[in-house]
């Protein structure tokens, strides 16, 4: 047990923390939209049971696996697995995972930072629709814009995680977190007190079940299981870090469904701030970036005080993205420093330089290098990297999570729940095992799986095929992963692990 590394200061900042890595801007310009398209309140419901079906027990496997292992997902496989085993590989996977988010979500961060500043300069106040749209246009079309707002956002966030754990991460994402709940509700109540506003709480939150029937049962509790299964950015380590700082006071089940509850807090006050004002004034809340950068300010223009409301939201928004991207910089400068032994200090330094240079693809995607459309008509080298980590990556991290949690070659169920269960609250179910060893892998392959027919049907019975069988090579992989045969002495981990207890045991 390495007693030197970093601790939380308290329960509520790894609890602000970890929700500020699942508060992502998909919460604000997805979730909202599809809940009132599959039928408002019903679909609340199902999404609720499928987050505690399915985003919930990930959860859990993360923390267990940072906080049994006491390490970053670097290290953390070899530490806990026996011997000659192949769970350690996906250490690699999960690296450049973190990095190919971040070569995205950085940029995506930037234009948060950038509208801010337009809000605050009045350059969209009393402006058309058509106006607006040409100035979110003029800033993809603007490389040295997204550039600079781009290193903005790494200049902080890198400057944040290098000023350590308690001090810089804990610390500041309090703040913003805190904030970021207060403009919440301050723009929850205005929205709702608008003129008009009923109509949105309707289609936002009353139960309608003709809308379901309308989209299909399945398809509504496939969007609900999808929107679960990826809210809390699960699969690449983000979360599994925090374990790794946490301490063993408190069991982590009742730890998860704390970060859980304030995920949906966000997921469904946002739903309040955003569709209510739509209705208001007569405007469709469609999903996506153009319900950010188009629609609301074209919102924000027809209200008393739009200005000031624009500002916060922007505001809300900047905080949300840079709450996110200091946690996985977080992992990543974490995993950089276990992967190769180096201080956080040369970890910050040297991310600094390679996330800045790789955040440029996704910039020159929009303009100098728009013609390049890798994955069909329209897309963008930043769909591109969005697909490899959302479609790839996280569900087949999530699987060989479970895998690893649960398979007597990987860390071992029992071992699994130890670990969960060590310390006070809530304990983790002892019927689940049957559930989490056979059930949730086969539903997170179906959620794989259907992820790929829906994303290349448009283009194809040819195209659906080769894609699919990308698929299936790829979760094989996993499978072998997964098989590797170790030692059938596992004597010395359970040694390891049983002197890590009586260490604790003792202190207590």
């Amino acid at each position: 047990m390495n007693d030197n590394r970093e601790k939380f200061a308290s329960r509520l900042g790894f609890i602000l923390v970890s929700a500020g890595c699942a508060v992502g801007l998909g919460n604000v310009w997805k979730f909202p939209y599809i809940c009132g398209k599959n039928g408002g309140a019903a679909f609340i419901v199902i999404y609720l049971l499928c987050l505690l079906g399915l985003g919930l027990p990930i959860l859990i496997c993360e923390y267990a696996i940072g906080r049994g292992s006491n390490k970053s997902l670097g290290s953390a496989f070899k530490a806990l697995s026996p011997e000659r085993t192949r769970w350690h590989h996906f250490r690699w996977a999960a690296y450049a995972g973190n990095y190919l988010l971040m070569m995205f979500y950085t940029m995506v961060a930037g234009w948060m930072l950038n509208y801010f500043v337009y809000s605050l300069s009045g350059k969209l106040t009393d402006k058309s629709v058509d106006e607006i749209g040409g100035e979110f246009s003029q800033m993809l079309a603007s490389p040295g814009i997204m550039t600079f707002w781009t290193f903005v956002v790494v200049l902080v966030s890198i400057g944040v995680c290098s000023l350590g754990l308690q001090k810089g991460v804990e610390k500041i994402s309090k703040v913003m977190m805190i904030l970021l709940l207060a403009l919440m509700v301050v723009m929850a109540v205005n929205s709702v007190m608008l003129e008009g506003s009923a109509e949105g709480l309707k289609f936002y939150l009353v139960p309608d079940f003709n809308k379901m029937k309308e989209q299909g049962i399945g398809n509504v509790v496939f969007a609900a299981m999808s929107h679960a299964f990826f809210t809390l950015g699960l699969g690449i380590g983000s979360m599994e870090i925090f374990g790794s700082y946490l301490s063993k006071d408190c069991k982590l089940t009742g730890e998860s469904i704390n970060v859980v509850i304030l995920d949906t807090v966000v997921a469904l006050t946002a739903g309040i701030i955003i569709i209510p004002a739509c209705f208001a004034y007569g405007i469709n809340p469609g999903a996506g970036p153009s319900l950010l950068f188009i629609t609301l300010p074209n919102v924000f223009n027809q209200m008393p005080g739009g200005q000031l409301w624009e500002v916060l939201f922007f505001v809300f928004m900047a905080f949300a993205a840079l709450s996110t991207v200091i946690a996985v910089y977080e992992n990543i400068i974490a995993m950089t420093m276990d992967l190769f032994g180096c201080s956080r200090k040369r970890a910050s330094i040297v991310n600094l330089f390679v996330i800045a240079a790789l955040s440029m693809p996704a910039i020159l995607g929009y303009n100098v290098l728009s013609g390049i459309e890798p994955i069909g008509a329209g897309t963008t080298l930043m769909d591109l990297e969005d697909f490899i980590v959302s479609y790839n990556i996280l569900p087949l991290g999530c699987l060989l999570f479970v895998l690893f949690c649960t398979r007597k070659n990987g860390w071992g169920y029992d071992n699994f729940v130890a670990e969960v269960n060590e310390g006070n609250g809530l304990a983790f179910p002892k019927w689940m095992k049957p559930y989490m060893m056979y059930i949730l892998p086969v539903i997170d392959l179906v959620i794989y799986f259907k992820g790929y027919y829906d994303m290349f049907k448009p283009q194809g019975t040819k195209v659906v095929c080769i894609w699919m069988t990308i698929a299936v090579v790829l979760s094989l992989l996993v499978f072998w992963i997964a098989a590797g045969h170790g030692s059938k002495d596992k004597s010395k981990i359970n040694s390891k692990n049983n002197k890590n207890k009586v260490v604790i045991n003792k202190k207590q």
